[in-house]
């Protein structure tokens, strides 16, 4: 584990780039395919560069905030009226 921490120490923004763009297309910049192992590694090591070099926001697979925008509005009751409640 100490030599991928290593090679991950090693990446620069421009290996990183390259990275991202080979994990998108699915290719290497030489136009060969990346195996599935390859895309699975690929993927580790640039997440484990965005948690060093990138504040939270700009990682992959960041979604922001998640509260609910509806949340402070009731949702209303489709299906019965109040006077048809089962309680």
């Amino acid at each position: 584990m100490s030599s991928f921490l290593e090679a991950i120490e090693n990446i620069t923004p421009e290996i990183y780039a390259s990275l991202k763009l080979a994990v998108e297309i699915g290719k290497w910049p030489d136009g060969r395919k990346l195996t599935q192992e390859q895309k699975e590694l690929t993927l580790q090591a640039m997440i484990a560069w965005e948690m060093q070099n990138l504040p939270e926001e700009e990682r992959t697979g960041y979604m922001g905030p998640q509260e609910c925008e509806s949340k402070s509005e009731p949702i209303p009751n489709l299906l019965f009226k109040s006077s048809d409640s089962l309680h």
